[in-house]
C-alpha cells in the first residue's frame, strides 16, 4: 500500500467520533498557545512604558549664577512630565521610598535639594557635580530595573549638556572678552612704543645739550673766578679813594676856621688839586665806560677768531688724508686756546652786562666827582668867599666817595657768591648729564621692551578666537555634546514582537509537532504487521504530522499577521521556508519517537530546551556559557532562527538557503533513521511485548 494511503488511514482513526475530532482540532491549534499567545502578551512594551508607575521627587531649591535664575530641577520634571516615558507620580521623598518598597511604584526618580546649586557651581571656584537619584527594587520587577537605566542615562545626558552648554557659552564669552582686551593691550603697548620712540629722541636732544651746557658752565665758572679777582682789585681801589676823601674831609672840617686866610694865599694850589681829583674820576670813568663798549665786541671777535681757527684746523688736519703733525698740533692747541679766550670775553662780556647797574651807578657818582672837583678848581680863587659851601661840597664828595667803596665791595661780594653758584651749576649740569644719559639709555630698552610687547599681543590677538553669538551657540552645542550616536538600523524591527518572532514561531512548531506524535503513532502497527517496506512505513507516519504542521504554520503566521500585526518582509519566503521547518521537526521528533519510544518523548523535550538555549533567540549565542556555544552549530533550530530574522526583518537571504540545506539534510537524515527503526520494530521481541517504561 503507498505511503500516503497509509497515512490517510492514520488520520482517518480522528473521525470515527466528537473527542478524537475535539483532540484534532486542538492540535492543529497548540502552536497558537506558544507562538501567538506569548508574543501578543509582549508584542510592544516599550511602546506601553506609560502605564507603569514611577514616582518623581523634585526638591531642587533652585540657584543663581550670573545673575540669572537657574532652576534645572524643574527643567527635568517638566520634561519628564512632558514626555510620558513612565507614568510619573510627584510625591515626596518619602512616600516615594515607601512605594518602591511596598510595590505601588516601580522605581523613583529624585533632584535633590542642591541640584541646581551644583550645576551652578560650575561657574565659582568650586565646581560640583549634580545627582539624579535614582532607585529601582528588582523585586517588583528585574525588567524595569534595566529599561529606567536606559531612560535615565538618557535623562542624565540631557541634563549635563544643558549644563555644560551654560558654562561652556561663559567660556566662550571670556574669550571674545580676552581677545577684546589684548587687542587694547596691544594698542596700548602700540602707543607706549611710539611714545618711548619719541622720548627716547627728546632725551638724546636733552643728554647733548646738557654736554654743551656742562662745557659752558664749565667756562662761566671760570670767568666768573677772574671777574672777582678784578672786582676785588677795584674794591682796593675804591676804598682807598674813599680813605682818601675822608681824609681830606676831615681836614677841611678841621681847619675850616683857619683856613680862609689860607686859601686866600693858597688859591691857585687848591685849584690844581681840585684839578687833578676831577681828571682821576674822569679816567676811571672813561675806562669803565670802554669796558662796557669792548667787552661785547672783543667777545664776538673772540668768537670769530675761534671760528676761524677751528675752521683751518678741520681744513689742514682733519679734511686732509696726510696732514702734517707738525702744524696740526700747535694748530690745534691755538684752537683751544682760543676757545678759551672766546670763553673769557663770554665772561666779561656777562659781568658787563649783568653788573651793569652797579658800574652804572659807580659812573655816575664818578661824574659828580669830576663836576664837583672841575667846580672847586673854578672857585678856587673865590675860596675864601665860597669856603663855606666848598667844605660843604667836600662832605659831599667824601660821602660819594664812600658810597662807590661800598658798592664796589658789594660787586665784589656778588660775585664771590655768583663764583660759589657758578661751580655748583657746573657740578650740577655734570649731575643732569649724567642722568640724562642714563635715561637716554633706559628708554632704549623701554622702546625695545615696548616694541616686543606690542608685537607680542598683536600675534596673541590673532590667536585668541573672538566668537560672535551664532559662532558661540554653533560651538557650545558641539563641544556639550561632541559625540551624538548615528545609529541607523539597516533592517529594523518595528517592535518586540516582531523581534521575538523568529524564536517563538520554532518553539510553538516544535511544541506542536511533539503534542501529534503523542496523537499520531510515529509508526503505523497496520503497516507494521504487514511487512511493509520500512522506508513506506516512515514516510506513512511522517506524512500526517507533517500535514498537521502546514496547517498550524497557516493558522499561526495568519493569527500573527492579521492579530497583533506581524509584517513579513517577504511573506511568500516565510511561509516556505517555514513549510520546511515543520517537516524537519516532524522528521527529527517521529524518529525520537519511532527510535526510543516512551523514553523519545522525554528527549524530544530535552533537545528542545537545548535549542532554546543554544539558539541565540534572546541574546547573543556568544553572551551564554561555552557549552551553548559549542552545540550551537550542530541544532536545527539555529538556523531556523537566522533564517525566520531575515525573512521577516529583511537582509541577506543567504543564512535562509543555508538553513534550507541544513534543514533538508536534518529531514532526509531523521527519515532515513526512522525508516531503520521501523525495519527493527517489524521483528518483534519480549522487549517491545513488555517495555520497561510506558508513557
Amino acid at each position: 500500500m503507498p505511503s500516503p494511503r497509509l497515512a490517510a488511514l492514520e488520520l482517518r482513526r480522528f473521525g470515527r467520533g466528537r473527542l478524537p475530532r475535539a483532540a484534532l482540532a486542538a492540535l492543529l491549534l497548540l502552536p497558537l498557545l506558544y507562538g501567538a499567545l506569548y508574543l501578543w502578551s509582549f508584542w510592544d512594551p516599550y511602546g506601553r512604558l506609560d502605564r507603569i508607575p514611577v514616582a518623581l521627587v523634585n526638591d531642587d531649591k533652585g540657584a543663581s549664577a550670573d545673575g540669572r535664575r537657574i532652576a534645572a530641577g524643574d527643567e527635568i520634571a517638566d520634561r519628564l512630565l512632558k514626555s510620558k516615558v513612565f507614568a510619573w507620580h510627584e510625591v515626596s521623598a518619602e512616600e516615594a521610598d515607601r512605594g518602591v518598597e511596598d510595590g505601588t511604584y516601580y522605581l523613583s526618580l529624585r533632584m535633590p535639594a542642591d541640584f541646581s546649586a551644583r550645576i551652578a557651581s560650575s561657574a565659582g571656584d568650586s565646581p560640583e557635580t549634580g545627582a539624579l537619584q535614582v532607585r529601582t527594587n528588582d523585586a517588583n520587577n528585574y525588567i524595569v530595573g534595566q529599561i529606567s537605566r536606559t531612560v535615565f542615562s538618557e535623562v542624565r545626558t540631557a541634563a549635563s549638556a544643558d549644563a555644560s552648554r551654560g558654562f561652556l557659552d561663559r567660556i566662550f564669552i571670556g574669550f571674545s572678552d580676552l581677545h577684546d582686551r589684548t587687542a587694547e593691550a596691544a594698542k596700548g603697548a602700540g602707543d607706549l612704543r611710539d611714545g618711548a620712540g619719541r622720548a627716547k629722541k627728546g632725551s638724546k636732544d636733552l643728554a647733548d645739550g646738557l654736554k654743551d651746557a656742562k662745557a659752558g658752565s664749565g667756562r662761566l665758572a671760570g670767568g666768573i673766578v677772574k671777574l672777582d679777582k678784578g672786582a676785588g682789585d677795584l674794591e682796593t681801589g675804591s676804598r682807598q679813594v674813599a680813605d682818601g676823601t675822608q681824609l681830606l674831609a676831615d681836614k677841611v672840617n678841621g681847619v675850616a676856621a683857619d683856613v680862609r686866610p689860607f686859601l686866600k694865599d693858597n688859591g691857585k694850589a687848591i685849584g690844581d688839586t681840585a684839578r687833578l681829583v676831577a681828571d682821576a674820576s674822569k679816567t676811571v670813568r672813561d675806562n669803565l665806560d670802554l669796558l662796557v663798549r669792548a667787552a661785547p665786541t672783543a667777545a664776538t671777535a673772540a668768537h670769530t677768531a675761534a671760528d676761524e681757527l677751528t675752521d683751518v684746523h678741520r681744513t689742514r688736519c682733519e679734511e686732509q688724508p696726510a696732514p702734517d703733525p707738525a702744524v696740526c698740533a700747535p694748530l690745534k692747541r691755538a684752537v683751544t686756546a682760543a676757545a678759551d679766550v672766546a670763553a673769557v670775553a663770554d665772561d666779561v662780556n656777562a659781568l658787563a652786562t649783568n653788573q651793569n647797574g652797579d658800574l652804572g651807578k659807580l659812573r655816575t657818582r664818578l661824574a659828580t666827582l669830576e663836576k664837583q672837583a672841575k667846580a672847586l678848581a673854578a672857585r678856587s680863587p673865590h675860596l675864601d668867599e665860597e669856603l663855606e659851601a666848598a667844605v660843604k661840597k667836600i662832605n659831599a664828595l667824601n660821602t660819594g666817595a664812600h658810597e662807590v667803596a661800598t658798592g664796589a665791595g658789594r660787586l665784589h661780594t656778588g660775585l664771590g657768591t655768583a663764583k660759589t653758584g657758578s661751580a655748583d651749576l657746573d657740578t650740577g649740569v655734570g649731575k643732569l648729564r649724567k642722568g640724562a644719559t642714563s635715561l637716554d639709555e633706559g628708554l632704549v630698552r623701554l622702546k625695545d621692551g615696548s616694541a616686543t610687547l606690542a608685537q607680542g599681543l598683536g600675534d596673541g590677538v590673532d590667536k585668541i578666537p573672538d566668537y560672535g553669538k551664532k559662532d558661540r551657540d554653533a560651538r557650545t552645542e558641539v563641544m556639550a555634546d561632541p559625540v551624538r550616536l548615528a545609529s541607523r538600523s539597516l533592517h529594523s524591527a518595528p517592535n518586540y514582537g516582531t523581534g521575538f518572532a523568529p524564536y517563538f514561531i520554532p518553539l510553538s512548531l516544535w511544541v506542536g509537532a511533539m503534542v501529534a506524535y503523542m496523537l499520531i503513532r510515529p509508526l503505523g502497527g497496520r503497516a507494521l504487521a504487514a511487512g511493509a517496506p520500512s522506508w513506506r512505513i516512515a514516510l506513512a507516519g511522517w506524512l500526517p504530522v507533517a500535514g498537521v504542521g502546514l496547517l498550524q504554520t497557516a493558522a499561526l503566521m495568519s493569527v500573527l499577521h492579521w492579530g497583533p500585526g506581524l509584517d513579513m518582509a517577504h511573506p511568500a519566503g516565510t511561509l516556505g521556508f517555514l513549510a520546511l521547518v515543520t517537516c524537519c521537526f516532524a522528521a527529527i521528533v517521529q524518529w525520537l519517537n519511532a527510535c526510543f519510544g516512551a523514553a523519545g518523548r522525554i528527549l524530544v523535550l530535552a533537545l528542545l530546551m537545548l535549542q532554546l538555549t543554544s539558539a541565540g533567540g534572546t541574546y547573543p549565542v556568544q553572551t551564554s556559557p561555552g557549552f551553548f556555544n559549542a552545540i550551537h552549530p550542530y541544532l536545527p533550530m539555529s538556523y531556523v532562527v537566522e533564517g525566520l530574522r531575515r525573512l521577516i526583518t529583511g537582509g541577506g537571504l543567504g543564512p535562509v538557503w543555508q538553513g534550507c540545506a541544513v534543514l533538508a539534510a536534518f529531514t532526509a537524515g531523521a527519515l532515513a533513521l526512522t525508516a531503520l527503526s521501523a525495519r527493527r520494530k517489524q521483528m518483534w521481541t519480549l522487549e517491545r511485548l513488555h517495555p520497561e517504561l510506558s508513557l
